[in-house]
C-alpha cells in the first residue's frame, strides 16, 4: 500500500485530503507542520508528502529543503497544495523540489490527476 504524508495547518484540509486518499487506495499520516512533518518521515519515508505552503513553524518551503537533504528524503513524491497561485511561487516550489502543484480547494478528480501525473495513483 502507497503511503501518504499530509503536512497541513488546517484540520479541514487535513480531513478533506485523507478521505481523498483513502480511496484512492492510500494509507494516510498527517502532520500539522512543517518540522512534525520532519518527523514523521524520519520515521518512515512516505511515497507522497500533500505539502502545505504557509504553515507555523516551518513553511513547506523550508520542510522541502529539509526534507531533500535526509537520507531517502529524495524518494517522495512532493505535491505543494496551496492558495499561491502565480508563477513565482510554483517556480519556487518546483525549484525547491516539488514534484507537483495543486491549488486549494481541490477535489477528488484534480487530486487524482496530480497524483498520476507524478506516477502515484
Amino acid at each position: 500500500m502507497k503511503t501518504c504524508l499530509i503536512v497541513d495547518d488546517s484540520r479541514v484540509i487535513r480531513k478533506v485530503s485523507r478521505h481523498i486518499l483513502e480511496t484512492l487506495g492510500f494509507s494516510v499520516e498527517e502532520a500539522e507542520n512543517g518540522q512534525e512533518g520532519l518527523d514523521r518521515c524520519d520515521e518512515s519515508m512516505p511515497d507522497v508528502v500533500l505539502l502545505d505552503w504557509n504553515m507555523p513553524v516551518m513553511t513547506g518551503i523550508e520542510f522541502i529543503h529539509q526534507l531533500r537533504k535526509r537520507e531517502g528524503g529524495d524518494k517522495p513524491k512532493v505535491v505543494f497544495c496551496t492558495t499561491e497561485n502565480d508563477v513565482a511561487h510554483i517556480r519556487e516550489a518546483i525549484s525547491a523540489g516539488a514534484d507537483e502543484y495543486v491549488m486549494k480547494p481541490f477535489d477528488h478528480e484534480t487530486l487524482q490527476i496530480k497524483l498520476q501525473l507524478v506516477g502515484m495513483a
